[in-house]
């Protein structure tokens, strides 16, 4: 009677399982099929903005200007988050981190075992880096595609990918927490209505951790379960792929000339220094090591480790060359986003949409619109840092109105845009490449794990928002 009880709830469970597999491929093939290039969704969200100015009465002249002006205000912003993929790249596709990458792959000894483990190693160091994240999971996920032979490696791609969903930004790479504890990157407009929110009221602070660490825990085990049986796997082999060790290849010495392009010498002092730099930096810090960390000195610990990491200067520049193609999207869409800003912050628009937020909210329900509106905005507009920019200027002053905590407002925020990169492939475009895949082959994993964390993240969001005391904006 009990095996027959357990026998029924198994297949339940598979059934269930099948159901929600066959519903996230359904989406992946409605996203790939419909989805544009995301710079489409940066143009149409400048002719979307531009409309809205002429409904709230701004003249065609005035929001054409401010959105001009603005072209290349994010210009500063934009070559961090560039240097963010870039110091990511680089660090993990360096000889050390291969031979950690070997090392870290005799662990796991099933299938389903190796899925979960590159889901928790995946959000873990995504944390630290969403860029080394991205690149450090993908080569894990093909070394371990040689050694445990049963693994599913479409789940195992889609494990590598969870470090993209709400736990990066609510770790060290977070674009607009790092952006708001940095004043030099802030546009004039947003600090009038901000000033500075340094990291210990948005990444340094327990109901972070708590989120994190639920998010991890939740999407660990879902990446467990929802792995194929053995009978159901497909893995490397029956894709058709098979994988070479990675790595930056240099070619011999030809010139005398270039004989500093293959010794240490010069990366070992000039490492020295900037690591001496970083040290007084965060040592003598008035405020604390939390507070000097920014975007310019986290950029810069990743390229610092990544000259060591690779020794010699060619093998480096060879590393910087290849890390250059995942960073193009950022590079040309950030500018574009830039102009829907100017429209936003440089007229009416700004104190129109904020008037909306309070009147349509209590200090309440206000974190739960921020979080659904910044999930749905998410969808069309595929940077975080970007979007922050687009969105902070009316959410910060309705969260100044309600006495909302504004470090708290940051990672509502945080939490819930990353959402739509379950959904939307466009930060997959690294991976896919590294994996030799395509989109649909990952992104009904994905799906699933952006149905079981939505309700996770808007839970806290709403909860702690009740009982974080407001702090007045920082000058």
């Amino acid at each position: 009677m009990n095996a027959g009880a357990s026998n029924d709830g198994s297949a339940s469970e598979h059934c269930k399982a099948g159901r929600l597999e066959k519903f996230g491929l359904t989406l992946a093939e409605w996203s790939e099929k419909w989805f544009p290039d995301p710079l489409v969704f940066a143009l149409i969200g400048i002719v979307i903005i531009f409309l809205l100015g002429l409904i709230v009465g701004e003249s065609p002249s005035r929001l054409a200007i401010e959105g001009g002006k603005a072209f290349w205000i994010l210009a500063p912003f934009t070559m961090q988050m560039a240097m963010v993929i870039i110091g990511g790249y680089v660090v993990a596709s360096s000889p050390p981190a291969h031979r950690l990458i070997q090392r870290l792959a005799t662990i796991p000894k099933t299938g389903r075992g190796a899925v979960a483990y590159v889901a928790a190693f995946s959000m873990v160091s995504a944390l630290v880096s969403w860029g080394f994240s991205l690149v450090f999971s993908g080569l894990l996920v093909r070394e371990l595609s040689r050694r445990v032979k049963d693994m599913d490696f479409r789940a195992a791609g889609a494990a590598a990918y969870l470090g993209l969903g709400p736990v990066w930004a609510l770790g060290l790479s977070s674009s607009a927490a790092l952006m708001m504890a940095t004043k030099d990157t802030i546009p004039p407009n947003l600090y009038a209505i901000s000033g500075l929110i340094p990291l210990t009221q948005t990444l340094f602070t327990g109901p972070t951790f708590m989120m994190a660490g639920a998010l991890i825990g939740l999407a660990t085990a879902i990446a467990y379960w929802s792995a194929p049986s053995p009978a159901r796997t497909r893995t490397a082999e029956d894709l058709g792929l098979q994988f070479e060790p990675v790595g930056i290849k240099t070619e011999p010495r030809k010139r005398p000339g270039e004989w500093l392009e293959y010794s240490p010498i010069l990366t070992l002092l000039v490492a020295a220094m900037l690591g001496w730099y970083l040290v007084d930096l965060f040592r003598n810090s008035s405020k604390g090591a939390a507070a000097a960390l920014d975007l310019n000195n986290y950029n810069l610990i990743f390229l610092t480790a990544g000259m060591l990491l690779h020794w010699r200067p060619g093998r480096f520049l060879g590393a910087v060359t290849q890390s250059i193609p995942a960073a193009g999207g950022v590079l040309i869409q950030f500018p574009f986003y830039a102009v829907i800003f100017g429209m936003i912050a440089g007229t009416g628009i700004t104190k129109w949409l904020a008037n909306l937020f309070v009147s349509i909210t209590t200090a309440t329900t206000f974190p739960l619109l921020v979080a659904l509106y910044s999930a749905t905005l998410g969808v069309f507009i595929l940077s975080g840092g970007s979007k922050w920019v687009i969105e902070a200027p009316y959410v910060l002053m309705a969260a100044n109105q309600h006495q909302v905590n504004l470090g708290w407002v940051v990672q509502i925020y945080n939490a819930s845009e990353a959402l739509p990169n379950f959904l939307n492939p466009f930060w997959m475009l690294p991976l896919l490449g590294i994996l030799r895949l395509k989109a649909r082959d990952l992104v009904g994993y994905s799906v699933l794990q952006m149905f079981a964390q939505i309700p996770v993240v808007i839970f806290f969001c709403w909860f702690f928002a009740r009982h974080i005391p407001f702090v007045a904006p920082l000058r």
